[in-house]
């Protein structure tokens, strides 16, 4: 199932690729992970009453039907009741797959059939009350499968990441860099997955980043386990971030990354060791990401409050990476080191952007260099 999943989401824009895994697996196994895509990204219902909604989906002359029981207070959830459906859908499978694995676009009736099964007893307001419901729950099940793609704001706010609102106002700053990669087929890997060792608490940030990347793949690493909360796309590793060794290790298995971000330990050692061990593994074009920078002027962190004795905090090490970046006009600063793959460098309030590419553009000439100002 993890190599169809993964098939699908790579071949969402690419039609060769798309047919073949189609036609490669039961049609069963395709329902299966198309159906996990659409409970995960759904909006909460919010009709009070419960309301069965039906879907088939098809390839040529074949059917497979799942229904989904929708009502507010509740998850969408598969139906379990064999209750009659208010409403049936209809997608043909290679439509259903460009919808959620493909290009970003409004989901449109081309792409789907309905049909409203309910039959009121009476023509009449009391008799139609029905439908208010019935068409709020089949609202529901189209956002689960619908390529249109909601805000990082209200997505955290959804699945409790805290990356907006309260401590931290993040959100805003990681759409101006990240939207540009949202509808690729990233990696992203997390340090830091939350609820401490509580094996059923956390993971809001890696769900946030599963639904805003819907072909990604997300990865969350932890001191704790929390396999607990694996699921279709997203996946958690054990490992201890101030560890290079292991960090090394999920690298080589996982990487190279789109995207890295550490919301680890906050330890300004911790933060330093994976940069120098992650960094190398962050793919050209690519960005590591560092969260809570304020940790450099906490002593219980590792950090100082004289900003001049910053030398070993994580903002010592932005401080010296702007050094790095500008290594070719530095005559004594060695070629091999992190500037030559540093691209740029966008430092905010508490979080700072790096971008992995090329940097060789070329330093000052030396006639240059050299020549008195005038």
């Amino acid at each position: 199932m993890a190599a169809l999943a993964e098939g699908l989401r790579l071949a969402g824009e690419d039609t060769r690729s798309l047919h073949s895994v189609v036609h490669s697996y039961e049609l069963s196994e395709i329902t299966a992970v198309l159906v996990d895509e659409i409970l995960f990204r759904c909006d909460p219902p919010g009709n009070v009453e419960p309301v069965v909604i039906a879907m088939d989906v098809t390839r040529g002359e074949e059917r497979h039907g799942v229904s989904f029981l929708v009502q507010a207070g509740r998850s969408l959830c598969l139906n379990d009741t064999n209750g009659p459906a208010a409403l049936h859908i209809e997608f043909d499978v290679i439509d259903l797959v460009r919808e959620l694995f493909g290009p970003a676009g409004p989901t449109g009736p081309a792409s789907r059939r309905t049909a409203l099964q309910f039959v009121p007893e009476s023509v009449s307001v009391e008799g139609l009350r029905p439908l208010g419901p019935i068409m709020a729950a089949a609202s529901t099940v189209l956002t689960g499968c619908s390529s249109d793609h909601p805000g990082l704001a209200r997505l955290a706010v959804r699945h409790d990441s805290d990356k907006w609102g309260g401590l931290h106002w993040f959100a805003p700053l990681y759409e101006r860099h990240l939207h540009h990669l949202r509808t690729q087929p990233v990696r992203v890997l997390e340090i830091g997955i939350g609820g401490y060792d509580n094996p059923a608490f956390g993971g809001g940030s890696l769900k946030m980043w599963k639904h805003y990347f819907p072909r990604g793949l997300v990865f969350g690493v932890d001191l704790f386990d929390k396999s607990g909360l694996d699921q279709q796309r997203l996946h958690t590793l054990k490992a201890d971030q101030g560890d290079p060794a292991q960090l090394l290790e999920i690298a080589e298995r996982h990487g190279p990354f789109d995207i890295v971000i550490d919301d680890g330990s906050h330890i300004n050692e911790h933060i330093r060791t994976s940069f120098r061990a992650l960094f190398p593994h962050v793919r050209p074009g690519g960005l590591y990401v560092i969260e809570d920078l304020w940790t450099s002027y906490a002593p219980g962190y590792g950090g100082n409050e004289d900003p001049e004795a910053c030398g070993s905090t994580t903002l010592g090490l932005v401080k010296q990476l702007v050094d790095d970046l500008h290594y070719e006009e530095q005559p004594t600063k060695p070629a091999d080191g992190v500037g030559a793959s540093l691209a740029g460098m966008h430092l905010y309030r508490n979080i700072a952007f790096l971008e992995k590419g090329r940097n060789a553009e070329g330093g000052i000439p030396d006639w240059i260099r050299h020549a008195s100002g005038s």
